[in-house]
């Protein structure tokens, strides 16, 4: 079982975001992943990226679900109003 805050240190570890958000139960995660390095990638490519960092941890059953919103700064600044 892995949590949020560990989550969050790969995702930081591996991808440059400008603002990260990881919520759960110890099982299943939501997380809200902003970075510039999603600009001109399509939803499907961003999160394959997400997952890329994770997949040790999902091969090994630590990590079970991660549902997540993958946008760039501009997509989060327009999100946000």
């Amino acid at each position: 079982m892995m949590h949020s805050e560990q989550i969050k240190k790969i995702i930081r570890a591996g991808l440059a975001c400008e603002h990260l958000d990881i919520e759960g139960d110890g099982e299943h995660f939501e997380a809200l992943v902003v970075s510039a390095e999603f600009a001109g990638k399509s939803r499907v490519q961003r999160q394959q990226k997400v997952n890329t960092l994770l997949r040790e941890h999902f091969d090994s059953g630590k990590l079970h679900a991660l549902s997540m919103k993958t946008l760039t700064p501009e997509e989060w600044s327009a999100v946000r109003g």
